[in-house]
């Protein structure tokens, strides 16, 4: 039995915004505070995630917010030839102020306002919410710039995003403002169809997993929101039945290996790289979708 149009209906609404746009709020005042240590870094703060991108659902509870420090940049130059590598370092020098010496300092000034509330994670940091404060994740980073193949490493030929890193000293470099751009055109050009199919594919994924269906953590909403971004606009529209059967079937039958990330900048399913998709991940979604999909009875 297919799931009712009238239940996907529900699914596709937003979760309140309220108490997440109150915590934002909070955290940003503390985090903007002229008496920060950093606060003569140029920095930026921004949201990130399903509160940034309009796709929460009700059960989203960690607000996630970005503090980005602007006037350093690293960079990934991987797809340069050695002579453009040589141009990068000679026109741009080792910086003496980074993302550490800058997390540091987040750490210890939410730490004089939040106390034992924050916890410094392998990621994030993250601060214990309260009656009237969501729990929060500040991902501190910087500036990235990923130079294209043809550059001169001296040239504007790159892309921009953010890097972060691990207790290891690995590098996370991801692009959440391509991302936010290219899921708002895509919504706008589905006829406002994408963000509601977003969330109708979230809560059900919720459900399957509170159901025994799925396991948590197979299907995470960053990747669900860039799987859908690969559907056809004409997919979407009619009725949220249409629209998840069409689009849903669209992907099934596609060359996975193609599909992209809603930044267009990585593949979605790849192995050994943690920006993507698992394919062995992928498949187990997939197959619990269809069979969720298909012995709905409530």
């Amino acid at each position: 039995m297919a799931i009712p149009e009238s239940q996907l209906k529900t699914w596709s609404a937003q979760g309140s915004i309220t108490q997440s746009a109150a915590t934002y709020d909070t955290i940003k005042a503390v985090l903007d505070e002229s008496l920060s240590p950093y606060y003569v870094k140029d920095f930026s703060l921004f949201l990130q995630g399903s509160y940034g991108n309009d796709t929460n659902v009700w059960k989203d509870s960690d607000v996630d917010i970005i503090i980005r420090l602007n006037q350093t940049f690293y960079s990934d130059l991987s797809q340069l030839e050695q002579g453009a590598k040589s141009s990068f370092g000679t026109k741009y020098p080792d910086v003496q102020y980074g993302v550490h010496e800058f997390r540091a300092e987040v750490i210890d000034w939410l730490t004089r306002h939040f106390g034992t509330d924050v916890k410094p994670g392998k990621k994030a940091i993250f601060i214990k919410g309260n009656s009237g404060r969501r729990e929060a994740d500040v991902l501190v980073c910087a500036k990235l710039r990923r130079y294209r193949k043809g550059s001169t490493g001296t040239d504007n030929q790159y892309d921009e995003g953010i890097c972060f890193f691990l207790p290891d000293n690995t590098r996370v470099i991801n692009f959440p403002e391509q991302h936010r751009d290219n899921c708002t055109s895509k919504h706008q050009n589905s006829n406002e169809w994408f963000k509601k199919m977003v969330r109708v594919y979230k809560n059900m994924r919720n459900r399957m997993v509170e159901d025994g269906y799925l396991a948590d953590g197979v299907a995470p909403s960053y990747f669900i929101e860039g799987m859908l971004w690969n559907v056809p606009d004409s997919k979407f529209g009619t009725s949220f039945e249409d629209s998840f059967v069409n689009s849903f079937n669209w992907v099934n039958n596609s060359d996975k290996t193609r599909l992209a990330c809603a930044n267009d900048l990585y593949w979605l399913i790849r192995e050994g790289e943690g920006n993507c998709w698992k394919s062995a991940d992928f498949e187990t979604y997939m197959g619990a979708v269809k069979k969720y999909w298909s012995v709905w009875n409530t």
